[in-house]
């Protein structure tokens, strides 16, 4: 190993490219950290479908704070759907208008592709002078109480005073630091289907839930729109043939099912997950020089739109956490602020898991009672707006749980 393969040490590192990575490196530099992002593909790789495409209010906030009109951009880029729906068995038990959002200010959301969400964020991370370093996939990380050494697979040493994790699903770093995920997956397959839109004549934009959709045999179907397209997401049947309903010829087989024909040929991209409840067991490691942000964290299933979101105020955070680190003379009180981050980002990961779970419990909970509370949910729907509006929640995690009478049957 020659000179050429150690670097000049940094004050941070963070590791993955992807909306959480590059939310972390934009706001390392806004606190005047000097940053260098460690990514394991090419720059100009291809991310292919609409992945994480709904941005909440509060993300674009956060985006605003560190990096003045990129929470603006994003949300001129993207569109927000003015109806929502849900349908029982065909028949609609809820409706919700929401008002013109003001141009002055955020809206209550943006929906545009996640690749687009990277492209603002990338940019706005070249202009603030943050450091890339493309093909660089992490081989080792190690960690000491002074510092945090990670190697690249062309042997390349990296030297730093913080690290963080946002390398995604399959996180080198927290496999690295032998940080291992608890919880849960569901027995159920989802498939996600991504079509591009006809400008010429478009569906109305509205997110549209169906619970039982009659024309697939019973399996709920959800529609959310976003900018340039729709995603479709069909729940399967335990026993269902994934590949009968993922493949190309299955998916033209349902699709034209449950909307228009014409979509069948628009189709961009088709993945499938089953409903993930997992986080990591510690978002630290034991000398408090990395932290872990987004999917090196936690993974959660798209319903309420957790991952990405969660993963931005993680980045933030740990951003935060390692600027005031680095400003505090006292060892120990520095290792205090990165532990104080991390089972912050702990805690409100595992507040997102439950909420995942009561989300499933809700769509897919089997006992006689909770197929009772959905049943007379949707027969009195009609006469009780707010037995309507719970089933509506089902999907994202009621916080309050069913009405008073839904409890009661």
């Amino acid at each position: 190993m020659t000179d050429d393969h150690y670097r000049e040490r940094r004050s941070a590192l963070v590791a993955g490219a992807g909306p959480v990575g590059l939310t972390a490196a934009l706001a390392l530099k806004r606190h005047g950290v000097p940053v260098t992002v460690l990514e394991a593909e090419p720059e100009n790789r291809i991310r292919p479908g609409s992945r994480a495409i709904f941005v909440h209010r509060a993300t674009l906030k956060l985006l605003e704070e560190i990096s003045p009109s990129l929470g603006y951009t994003l949300a001129e880029k993207g569109l927000v759907w003015p109806i929502k729906r849900t349908m029982w068995k065909g028949k609609e038990v809820y409706l919700k208008k929401y008002p013109s959002p003001d141009p002055e200010k955020l809206p209550p959301f943006t929906s545009l592709p996640q690749v687009e969400v990277e492209r603002d964020l990338h940019q706005a991370c070249q202009e603030a002078g943050v450091e890339f370093i493309w093909n660089a996939p992490v081989r080792e990380v190690d960690t000491d109480r002074d510092q945090v050494t990670v190697t690249t697979e062309d042997g390349t040493l990296w030297k730093s005073d913080y690290l963080i994790g946002a390398d995604g699903a399959r996180s080198a770093i927290r496999r690295g630091l032998d940080i291992g995920m608890e919880g849960s997956r569901s027995a159920n397959t989802f498939i996600v289907v991504d079509v591009k839109e006809d400008p010429e004549n478009p569906m109305p934009l509205e997110r549209v839930f169906h619970y039982h959709h009659p024309a697939v045999g019973g399996r709920n179907v959800l529609f959310v729109p976003f900018a340039g397209g729709w995603r479709i997401d069909l729940q399967l049947f335990d026993g269902d043939d994934i590949d009968e309903y993922s493949g190309s010829e299955g998916v033209r087989k349902w699709l034209p099912k449950v909307m228009d024909d014409k979509y069948a040929d628009r189709v961009t991209w088709v993945s499938t997950y089953r409903f993930l409840q997992v986080v990591a067991k510690a978002f630290t490691d034991p000398n408090g020089r990395v932290l872990l942000a987004g999917e090196a964290a936690h993974l959660f299933a798209p319903f309420g739109a957790r991952g990405m979101n969660s993963g931005v105020a993680d980045a933030i955070a740990a951003a935060r956490a390692i600027h005031t680190a680095l400003r505090t003379e006292d060892p120990a009180s520095a290792q205090r602020v990165i532990r104080s981050c991390a089972d912050e980002r702990l805690q409100a990961a595992k507040y997102n898991r439950d909420a995942a779970g009561v989300a499933l419990h809700h769509l897919q909970g089997r006992s006689a009672g909770m197929k009772m509370k959905r049943y007379m949910a949707a027969s009195l729907a009609p006469m009780w707006p707010r037995l309507g509006r719970w089933l509506d929640e089902g999907p994202y995690g009621p916080k309050s749980g069913p009405p008073a009478m839904a409890s009661k049957y």
